[in-house]
């Protein structure tokens, strides 16, 4: 019973330690464009909008076990879609969201059907193709996608009720859609699709034989990954209010899956981690080093695995790890030098006059003890065990013979 009621304490103070951490992010988080400049605000928007797709790129890689190299793409069909319902059909900004989502869900179901036959690099390298085609084909769709100059929008602007400025509005819009993202993805994971995806990346015979549908779970998370990231793609649109086929190169995908191994794959943090990576590291490369930012770039990146080898997100109970092994060490070196301090130290002067204390008579006695030949055993042999007369008589061995008289 008393365990019981442990275990339910622990749980009570696990929930609210959650809740105090979820309010006190909640408030920091609705507090930040009241306390930075401008341009920082742009940044941490920046940051919301990228967790969005490594969200859903963790679906797919970290929680998937697939790889894709070409996520740029759907988070460059996310930002056009936006981008031509404003451009083109007037419509509100608010529209274009959930038309994006869908987009990117239909694109990435498309795409995952012919994706069910391949895996590791051949998988890698046809999705790669997909992000390296579509900028190419954005030029040559020109009435459209307004070819090569781009397309030019609106941005999103608050209402006059909220007396905030843009980039203040901004960013709390964006905010509300990340936290709603991310709380999707975080359902998403703990629901029978969740557990499904986690089974076929552990081992996909053995949940075949439990009953998982190997090609249909594939299929569907190349589709919520899509979605994450088309939804990532509008929200760039309303941001920047410019987009143009340069803007989404195959570089971006590869920066992209470089954020989410560097922020932690299979990790509900590791997006968010991954996202300021990606905002925050070129610009702190391009501080430290105007000629070579690139170089300075991959450096960071080599360190960070290094140090962290599974993400940031990883890196807390690492170093957890690393100190339990490191205190049981100290702890018991600790114990040991007392006890060594403890041992009294033999003179040789103690020794020498514990050696006088000792009787001759007892050294013998206890020689004659051990030594049964010893001259001194042959002696108390000789006084206390009486001698045969014919012995008695025997002329010792080397004595001078006798005489008559004698």
């Amino acid at each position: 019973m008393s365990t019981i009621v442990a275990t339910l304490g622990t749980d009570r103070a696990r929930r609210l330690r959650a809740a105090l951490t979820v309010l006190l992010a909640t408030a920091v988080a609705v507090g930040a464009p009241f306390y930075f400049a401008p341009f920082q605000v742009f940044q941490l928007t920046m940051v919301l909008l990228y967790a969005v797709a490594l969200a859903g790129l963790n679906l797919l890689v970290g929680f998937g076990g697939q790889i894709s190299l070409g996520h740029g793409a759907f988070f460059a069909a996310g930002a056009y879609t936006a981008a031509v319902m404003l451009d083109r059909y007037d419509t509100g900004h608010l529209a274009t969201l959930p038309v994006a989502a869908a987009g990117g869900f239909l694109l990435g179901l498309g795409f995952g059907v012919p994706a069910l036959r391949l895996r590791g690099l051949y998988l890698a390298l046809v999705t790669l193709s997909f992000a390296v085609f579509l900028p190419p084909l954005l030029k040559r769709l020109e009435p459209v996608t307004g070819g090569s100059m781009g397309l030019t929008v609106d941005k999103l602007q608050p209402p006059a009720w909220s007396g905030l400025a843009e980039d203040q509005w901004m960013y709390l819009v964006v905010l509300a859609v990340a936290a709603s993202a991310l709380l999707l993805a975080r359902n998403l994971l703990r629901s029978r699709v969740g557990r499904a995806l986690l089974a076929v990346r552990d081992n996909e015979s053995a949940a075949e034989v439990m009953g998982v549908r190997l090609s249909l779970h594939k299929t569907l998370a190349f589709a919520w990954s899509a979605m994450f990231a088309g939804v990532a793609g509008c929200l760039y649109t309303w941001v920047i209010g410019f987009v143009s086929p340069d803007s989404f190169s195959f570089v971006l995908s590869i920066t992209l899956l470089a954020g989410l191994v560097v922020g932690g794959l299979g990790s509900l943090y590791g997006p968010l981690l991954g996202a300021a990576f990606v905002m925050y590291v070129p610009s702190v490369s391009q501080d430290l080093s105007e000629a070579a930012p690139g170089v300075v770039f991959g450096l960071l990146i080599i360190t960070v695995m290094f140090v962290a080898p599974t993400g940031l997100a990883g890196l807390p109970s690492r170093v957890r790890a690393v100190v339990a092994r490191r205190l049981p060490r100290r702890a018991a070196a600790f114990e040991r030098a007392p006890e060594a301090e403890s041992v009294p130290d033999t003179e040789p002067n103690a020794l020498a006059e514990s050696a006088s204390d000792t009787e001759p008579n007892a050294l013998a006695e206890s020689a004659s003890d051990v030594l049964p030949d010893s001259p001194a055993a042959s002696e108390s042999s000789a006084t206390d065990t009486p001698a045969d007369p014919a012995v008695a008589d025997a002329e010792p061995v080397g004595a001078p013979p006798r005489t008559e008289k004698e």
